[in-house]
C-alpha cells in the first residue's frame, strides 16, 4: 500500500488561525497525509491551540506585511529545514455595491488579497527554488470568473493574483516550483457562516451546481494535497474546485432576493 501523499514533505497554511475555517481544513488535511504543517496568521491563542491539535507548530504573520512573510519562511526553514508546500488561504468577505466602495475599503483588500498574496510569493517562491522545487498553492474564487452581484473589488483582487500565479509558475518552473491557484465557489466557512445560514440562500445558489450541491472545506483541502504532491504534473493552472459553477453563473441578486423571500414566507 502506498503511504501518505505528502509524507516529509514541510507545509506553510497561512490563513489557518479562524477556529474550522477553510484554512484549518486544509492544514488538517495535509497533517493527516503526512506532512509538518506550520499553521499562521494573526491570532496567537487559536494558533497555538490548533497547531498543538494537528501535531504540527505555528507562526504569527500578517500577510500585508513583506517583513512578517520573510519571518514566516525564515521560521520555517528552522523548524522544519525547508518549505515544501505553501497554501495562502487568507481572505475577506468583501461585499459592497460597485459605486459606494470607499478608497480606505479599496486599499484595505487590496493590501489583503494582492499586495500581501504579493508579498507571500516574493517570499515563498525563492526558498522553494533554493529546495529543488515545492508547490505554491493560492485559494482564489470562482468569482474571479463568473459574475456575482456587489463583489468588485473581491473579485478584482482575486483575478489579479491568480494571473500573478501565473507569472511565478512560468518564472520558476525551471527550479521545480508549481504555482496554482483553487476556486471554490460559495462554501459554508466560518466567513461565510451569516449567509449560508440565511434562509433561501444556500437554495438558490443550489440551482447553478450541475453536481447538486455547494462545495464544502474538505472538497478544496482534497485538491490540495493532489497539487501539493508529488503526483501533480500541473502549474500556472487555476482548478474549478466549484462542482461545476462556472459552466453556469452566480444566480443574480433578484434570483438570491427571491428565494429568501420565499423562504421568509415558508417559515411564517
Amino acid at each position: 500500500m502506498p503511504g501518505p501523499a505528502l509524507a516529509d514533505k514541510s507545509a506553510i497554511v497561512l490563513g489557518a488561525a479562524g477556529r474550522g475555517n477553510m484554512g484549518q481544513t486544509i492544514a488538517r488535511r495535509f497533517a493527516e497525509e503526512g506532512a509538518k504543517v506550520m499553521a499562521a496568521g494573526r491570532h496567537e491563542e487559536e494558533l497555538r491551540r490548533f497547531s498543538k491539535e494537528i501535531g504540527g507548530d505555528y507562526a504569527l504573520c500578517d500577510i500585508t506585511s513583506r517583513a512578517d512573510n520573510d519571518a514566516l519562511i525564515k521560521k520555517t526553514k528552522a523548524t522544519f529545514g525547508g518549505v515544501d508546500i505553501a497554501v495562502n488561504a487568507t481572505g475577506w468577505g468583501f461585499v459592497k455595491r460597485f459605486d459606494k466602495t470607499t478608497e480606505e475599503e479599496l486599499d484595505r483588500i487590496l493590501a489583503l488579497q494582492f499586495k500581501g498574496p504579493f508579498f507571500f510569493c516574493q517570499a515563498i517562491a525563492p526558498a522553494m527554488a533554493e529546495r529543488g522545487g515545492g508547490s505554491l498553492i493560492q485559494i482564489s474564487s470562482a468569482t474571479a470568473t463568473i459574475m456575482l452581484n456587489h463583489h468588485a473589488a473581491y473579485m478584482g483582487t482575486k483575478a489579479g493574483i491568480d494571473h500573478v500565479i501565473r507569472c511565478v509558475a512560468y518564472e520558476y518552473g525551471k527550479n521545480g516550483v508549481r504555482a496554482n491557484s483553487i476556486s471554490p465557489g460559495f462554501t459554508k466557512t466560518p466567513m461565510t457562516q451569516d449567509a449560508a445560514n440565511m434562509p433561501g440562500l444556500e437554495e438558490a445558489f443550489v440551482k447553478e451546481y450541475p453536481l447538486g450541491r455547494i462545495g464544502t472545506s474538505d472538497d478544496v483541502a482534497a485538491a490540495c494535497v493532489f497539487l501539493a504532491s508529488d503526483e501533480c504534473f500541473m502549474t500556472g493552472q487555476n482548478l474549478q474546485v466549484n462542482g461545476g459553477l462556472t459552466l453556469r453563473r452566480n444566480p443574480t441578486q433578484a434570483e438570491i432576493n427571491a428565494s429568501i423571500a420565499a423562504a421568509k414566507g415558508e417559515h411564517e
